[in-house]
């Protein structure tokens, strides 16, 4: 597998970057990728079907020049910022075996990132919900997928040194909560792990058996896929 550590100017090009890599494995033209990216500014990311009005507190977000964005993933919606690592595995789908369907997808990904992460935390992982990891009952990190033909994307957030109140002021609580959140708040259901970004990256990398640095990047159609969908209204706020 190949490997990116690419973090892009603006959230959209980072969105964008994700489904160009996707598309490009789904061609054939590319092989199967790991990426990682650390946003460096605060912006909301709506899952595809979520409700912006719903799902973020949009006058918070106006009022302070937070922007709003939707990948093109399912999932719920999440507040990025400095603190965070993001990570994309871009993988084949097989005739057969746990990838052919979406629930073996997300089963055969999250007990290879909670084997891969367990020897870095103290209290343990655990595989909360349809796509959670958490430790000790809190969650670290919301992951979703997209399928297309002949490929797919499984992508997420790792929780590792984020300004966590943040989340309470830009996002509202989730329409759609997992049994074990139990109601809690943002602040009472998150946690950040207090890891360094690389040691995350190298345990990744080493599960996934990424060691081969992907050599060019399609800078041009992730530019030009920013500028047309994930930098427009009518894809951000679509519902």
């Amino acid at each position: 597998m190949k490997y990116i550590d690419l973090t892009l100017p603006t959230p959209a090009e980072n969105l964008a970057c994700d489904e160009i890599l996707l598309d490009l494995c789904d061609a054939g033209l590319e092989g199967e990728i790991l990426r990682f990216w650390e946003p460096q500014s605060p912006f909301v990311v709506l899952g595809y079907a979520n409700h912006a009005a719903v799902e973020a507190n949009l006058p918070a977000c106006e009022a302070h020049q937070i922007g709003v964005f939707r990948r093109c993933s399912g999932g719920g919606t999440v507040l990025q910022g400095i603190g965070c690592l993001n990570y994309s595995l871009i993988l084949r789908i097989p005739e057969s075996g746990p990838l052919a369907t979406i629930t073996g997808t997300n089963d055969f990904i999250l007990q290879r990132q909670q084997t891969a992460l367990a020897p870095l935390l103290q209290a343990g992982v655990q595989i909360h919900g349809h796509t959670d990891l958490a430790t000790g009952n809190l969650k670290f990190s919301g992951n979703a997928q997209r399928r297309k033909r002949k490929s797919l994307i499984f992508h997420g957030t790792f929780l590792l040194q984020f300004d966590l109140p943040l989340i309470e002021k830009f996002l509202r609580m989730p329409s759609k909560q997992p049994d074990y959140r139990q109601q809690r708040s943002h602040t009472d259901f998150l946690t950040n792990l207090n890891l360094a970004p690389q040691l995350v990256k190298q345990a990744l990398q080493t599960a996934w058996h990424a060691t081969e640095p992907l050599p060019q990047v399609p800078t041009d159609a992730i530019r030009d896929l920013a500028q047309a969908k994930y930098s427009t209204h009518d894809w951000n706020f679509r519902f």
